[in-house]
């Protein structure tokens, strides 16, 4: 991690007012989240995966999904698996 002087970057009215709260020691100020990160990237395979799910269930068959989404047969099998798996949890804490 790179240390930059807060006078290099930031307003001097800002630096005085920051120095109220912590004057002296070193300050870690984290990133804004961006709008595509690792979040929307997880959760854009999740509704890939439910798409998945519901195109099998209404009986699209293994290879035509694992061509229609450039994966492997392999990997639909374990989408599907790992599905009905969550399906089957979330069934038992509702019980």
């Amino acid at each position: 991690m790179n240390y930059i002087n807060a006078k290099a970057v930031l307003p001097e009215e800002l630096i005085k007012e920051i120095q109220k709260y912590v004057n002296g020691i070193s300050l870690y100020i984290p990133q804004l989240p961006r709008e595509r990160g690792v979040c929307s990237y997880r959760t854009e395979l999740c509704r890939r995966n439910q798409e998945i799910c519901r195109l099998f269930l209404q009986g699209k068959k293994v290879p035509e999904l694992a061509a229609q989404y450039y994966l492997s047969e392999k990997s639909i099998y374990r989408i599907l698996g790992e599905m009905r798996e969550r399906n089957e949890n979330s069934g038992q804490q509702k019980a």
